[in-house]
């Protein structure tokens, strides 16, 4: 029997506006935990600017200001409740983003799948989801 562990340690979107995706990502990220934990100059990596979002000092999703990204990505984030969910819709929609699915169970992907989905700024499909009951 094959056992597979996959374990993604980072991913980055490319985006046209870095200032903008730092406001946003900024503000949409917050309830679920994580926050702006490194900025690195074009200069700094001989390309292009990067910001880094995470817990502490690791960064485990970047954004990049490579140009708008085509096609568009879908990332997923795990929320820690249903409340951080909920907080991180508002939060998104607060901060430009699009509703792309307000918060909700997904009974056609799981029983206990309660996700949030917006539109970035520029067109990312962003998820929070939660597999954990309503608490009380």
């Amino acid at each position: 029997m094959i056992e597979l562990n996959l374990t993604i340690d980072h991913v980055s979107l490319s985006v046209e506006n870095l200032e903008r995706a730092k406001a946003f990502y900024s503000k949409a990220l917050s309830p679920l935990g994580l926050a702006l934990v490194a900025e690195v100059s074009a200069e700094q990596t001989g390309s292009v600017a990067m910001l880094g979002f995470g817990v502490g000092r690791k960064s485990s999703f970047w954004v990049a200001e490579r140009g708008r990204q085509t096609p568009n990505a879908h990332i997923c984030f795990r929320a820690q409740s249903r409340v951080a969910v909920r907080a991180f819709h508002d939060a998104a929609l607060r901060g430009g983003a699009q509703d792309h699915g307000g918060p909700g169970t997904r009974p056609k992907y799981h029983s206990a799948y309660y996700a949030a989905f917006v539109l970035s700024p520029e067109g990312h499909n962003i998820e929070a989801v939660c597999f954990e009951d309503e608490p009380g």
